[in-house]
Parts: structure tokens; C-alpha cells; sequence
């Protein structure tokens, strides 16, 4: 072969290399957009549930569903017919006809008497025997509103009065604070107004006309200064108590979710995102505690703010913010791991769910366990399952950008933060009570859609903070919120910081008086 004719073979196998790579690359990049088409259109068409849809009537998923040669019958000379039996136990329900009412329901009876007594054979007066009952039916009174006047009598002694050597004698007596100074806003009205928007999400410019058909004329500015001043003056103390009650805790939840502030100090515009936090305690540590933060990003800075001072365990989402802080621990979700393999929606991805789904059962067996119980478990059923699924990650050549090779990067890259749980019967395996307890915020967040000022976003935040907590611990929060209003502005409870202590939704005052 001549010198011309090998140079211009090697130039052709150069040529014929780069091509080859061209065309892996082009590969590679259709079956990463043809992926990101599946997954859109899923999530466009398919189902929002994270149920498996593959889950065996015992709890266990198939692996081999995507293949049809396991699921089309065997072709034999002859058919046989097998028929499986279930047996579904039902609950039995003794309804009565009055099921749907509380018992403290106050009953009103109508009777009904014919309106001739007389018989119509001997025309004689006709005695009752029995009486019947036909129907019954709910009956709503509408809330009536109330002008209430309050007047201070002012009293003096005349005897005093006439003795010309004596000080005159005068006693006035002393109405209660308002709430709002200068402000027609009673407790009943403003726990009315706090109630419904942090509880029914009802936004504040749809009240204005339930309270005008009630009787009270107002506009949304007034409603959003009255929440701004209830939350600064009365529920921010509580707030900062529970906060700093929060962080002695050794395992906390945190979650972050977007929101929209119109008039933000930083310069940027309205459409940018701002976010709501949110931090909440164990049921293991004592009563529930739940603090939302409102903030303009979503930046580390604010997570060193909303735990400061705090020494433990974080359980959260893989979010990179969550690392790199002294003395915190952060233990990452595996329901978020699950949603990751769920994606994936092939033959692997539902092995990496279910290898989930089997951590999932036990920690369903060990809920009722102590923490020490637990941990035993832990080691002796979980941590094999963990083992051998990130073994199978390791051993899986998953590669590319596609859903199942994302799952695995995600996995792997957060080995040590998913097995924190394996060592602390405290810490749950998911961070489903945060993303539970953020879930008002969003409901709320589609129906009232934005804050006007940082001041209003930080106000939310506070009324969700006393919401959640109320309810998680079992408390009535429109009652709630009426005894807070009417007791905290005749309290020295700045002078007297303990007394806030007998306002926290679990104390025995608020429990025997507001409990539902």
C-alpha cells in the first residue's frame, strides 16, 4: 500500500469514528428527549397518584408486569381455568337516622295535630294515642352582628362632695383593651376573619361582602391591616416562644415552598419568587410544633435563620441548601427517592420502588414501637434492603439523562444522608409531616395567590404557625384565637413573659377550654 493510499484510509477511519460518535451522540440526545416527552405527557394525561399501580393484593409489586410474556396465558393443548377466591371483610356501620348530627345539636320538635278533632262517624272530641316521627331535618340560623357599646360609669361620694376640708371622691369603672386600639374589630370578628382565611382559605377581598351582608362595612385594606396588627401585636410573642421552644428539640422537619410578594425590599420584581418554610417537631419530642417563615429566597442564610441555635437531626428533601451547618444532622427523604424510581416507569424503576415500598411496610410495622424497638428493626430488617439496593445501583449501568439514570444519580448521592434514619429511632424515613404541614400554604397560596407587602407575607406566616399548631394538637382555632384576643391585651405578659406559657395550644388552660 502506498503512502498516499494508507493517509488517505486512516482519514477515512477518522472520518468513519467521528461519524460513529456523532451518531451515539444524536443517540444518546433522542433518547433523552423522547424520555422528557414520555414524562410531560404523563404528566399532563397520566395519573397524579404515587400509589404502584402494580401492587399485588399482598402488598407486593410485580417485575415483570412490562413484559408480556408473563402476562399472556401459555398456549397449550389444553386450557385450564383456575379461579381465585378473596374474601373482603366489611365494617359494619349501625347508621341511624341521626348519624349526621353532633350530639350537642340543640333539637327543636314541631308537632302537628289534625285540624278538626272531631270524629266523623258520632262526632265526638277525639284523644290522642301516639304521636310519630316522620322527618328530620337540619336547620341553619345565620350569624347575626352585634354593635356593642362599652361605657365606663363614673361614680362619686357626695357626702365627701359637701365637706369642703375632704378630697373628692371618684371612682370610674374600666373597660377591657380592645384588641385594636381605635378599631371597631372585636376578638369574635377578628378570630372570624383569621379563621377564614387560614382555615377555609377564604381570600380577604371575598369576605368583604359576607361582612357587608352581615352588617359591617369594610374593604380588604382594612381586613389585611386587622390581620397585620392582631399578628404583630398578640400571636407574634407566641410565635417567638414556640420558635424558641422548636429549636431545643433534637429532630426537626423542614419543607420550603414558593409564594409571590408584590412589594419586595430587594429590588427584584413581582414576579420573582419569594417562599414560605416551614419547621415542625415529632410526635416523639412532645406536643407538635409547626412554625412557617416567610422569605425572599431560598437560600441557606434563611435555614440558618429559622433554626438557630438548634443542635440535631434535619430531616429534608435533597435540596442542596440542606448541608454544611454545625452541629445539624440532615437525614434525607426516601419518599422522594420513591417519587424519583416512580418516574422512571419501567422495569427497573419499579425494582428501585420497590425496594421502597418494602422499607415503607416495615416502618408501617414498627410505628407503635419505643425508639429503642425501632432502631432494633431498623438493623435487622431495613438496613439489609438498603444495602442491597444501592449494591444494585452500583452494579446497574445506568447512564445518560434519561428518568432511570437520574433516580440512580439522585440515590447514590445521597447514600449518607438516607441512612441516617437506620441509626435514630426518632428520625422518620420520609418528610411527609412537612410537606403534610406546608400543604395549607399551597391550598391557601392558589386562592388569595400573593402578598401585598412583606409585612402581610410575614403575618401569614405567623396565623399559619398558631393554625397548624392549634390543630395538630387537637384545639378549636376559631375559639382559640377568640380567647387570645380577648385575654393577651389585659396581660402584662411583657413584664411577664411565663404567662405566654398558658397560651400555647397545649397548655391545660387552652386545652380545657378550647379543645374540640
Amino acid at each position: 500500500m502506498t503512502p498516499v493510499n494508507q493517509k488517505q484510509e486512516e482519514q477515512n477511519e477518522r472520518i468513519i469514528r467521528l461519524l460513529e460518535e456523532q451518531l451515539a451522540q444524536s443517540n444518546r440526545q433522542i433518547e433523552a428527549l423522547t424520555e422528557q416527552v414520555r414524562q410531560l405527557t404523563k404528566a399532563l394525561y397520566g395519573s397524579k397518584s404515587e400509589k404502584s399501580k402494580y401492587q399485588a393484593p399482598n402488598g407486593q409489586g410485580s417485575l415483570f408486569e412490562d413484559d408480556p410474556s408473563f402476562s399472556e396465558p401459555e398456549q397449550t393443548g389444553e386450557q385450564s381455568t383456575e379461579t381465585v377466591s378473596y374474601t373482603v371483610t366489611r365494617k359494619k356501620t349501625n347508621k341511624k337516622r341521626n348519624d349526621s348530627f353532633r350530639e350537642d345539636i340543640e333539637v327543636e320538635e314541631i308537632h302537628h295535630h289534625p285540624s278538626n278533632l272531631a270524629c266523623d262517624c258520632c262526632r265526638g272530641e277525639m284523644v290522642e294515642f301516639s304521636s310519630i316521627l316522620v322527618r328530620e331535618e337540619a336547620k341553619f340560623i345565620p350569624a347575626t352582628m352585634k354593635r356593642v357599646q362599652h361605657f365606663e360609669h363614673v361614680y362619686e361620694c357626695k357626702a365627701c362632695k359637701k365637706d369642703a376640708l375632704q378630697k373628692a371622691q371618684i371612682k370610674r369603672g374600666k373597660a377591657p383593651q380592645g384588641a385594636i386600639q381605635r378599631s371597631i374589630a372585636g376578638p369574635t370578628v377578628l378570630a372570624k376573619l383569621i379563621y377564614d382565611k387560614f382555615i377555609q382559605y377564604l381570600p380577604l377581598y371575598r369576605q368583604v361582602n359576607e361582612w357587608e351582608r352581615h352588617g359591617l362595612q369594610t374593604n380588604d385594606k382594612n381586613l389585611s391591616n386587622w390581620v397585620i396588627r392582631v399578628a404583630e401585636d398578640w400571636l407574634q410573642p407566641l410565635y417567638n416562644l414556640m420558635k424558641q421552644l422548636l429549636t431545643a428539640k433534637s429532630v426537626l422537619h423542614i419543607d420550603e415552598t414558593y409564594a409571590q410578594i408584590i412589594k419586595r425590599s430587594d429590588g427584584k420584581p413581582a414576579q420573582s419568587n419569594a417562599y414560605n418554610w416551614v419547621c415542625r417537631s415529632v410526635q416523639s419530642e412532645g406536643p407538635i410544633i409547626v412554625l412557617f417563615k416567610s422569605a425572599l429566597s431560598r437560600g441557606r442564610a434563611i435555614l440558618e435563620d429559622l433554626i438557630k441555635g438548634f443542635k440535631g437531626t434535619v430531616i429534608c428533601d435533597g435540596y442542596s441548601a440542606y448541608g454544611q451547618l454545625p452541629y445539624v444532622q440532615f437525614a434525607n427523604c426516601w419518599a422522594h427517592v420513591r417519587r424519583y424510581w416512580l418516574k422512571a416507569d419501567s422495569k427497573n424503576g419499579r425494582i428501585g420502588v420497590e425496594y421502597c415500598d418494602q422499607l415503607f411496610h416495615i416502618e408501617r410495622k414498627i410505628k407503635h414501637l419505643s425508639l429503642e424497638e425501632r432502631v432494633q428493626v431498623r438493623q435487622q430488617e431495613a438496613k439489609p434492603i438498603v444495602d442491597e439496593f444501592f449494591e444494585w445501583i452500583d452494579r446497574s449501568p445506568f447512564f445518560g439523562k434519561n428518568a432511570i439514570a437520574k433516580a440512580s444519580e439522585y440515590t447514590l448521592s445521597r447514600k449518607e444522608e438516607l441512612m441516617v434514619f437506620l441509626e435514630n429511632g426518632n428520625v422518620a424515613i420520609d418528610n411527609n409531616p412537612a410537606e403534610n404541614a406546608i400543604r395549607p400554604n399551597v391550598i391557601g397560596r392558589k386562592n388569595w395567590l400573593f402578598s401585598v407587602s412583606e409585612a402581610g407575607a410575614k403575618a401569614n406566616a405567623i396565623c399559619l404557625s398558631l393554625a397548624e399548631t392549634a390543630k395538630a394538637n387537637g384545639i378549636d382555632f376559631y375559639q382559640y384565637l377568640v380567647k387570645l384576643m380577648t385575654e393577651l391585651p389585659n396581660l402584662p405578659f411583657h413584664q411577664q413573659p411565663k404567662i405566654l406559657h398558658n397560651y400555647l395550644p397545649w397548655s391545660e388552660n387552652i386545652q380545657a377550654t378550647c379543645a374540640k
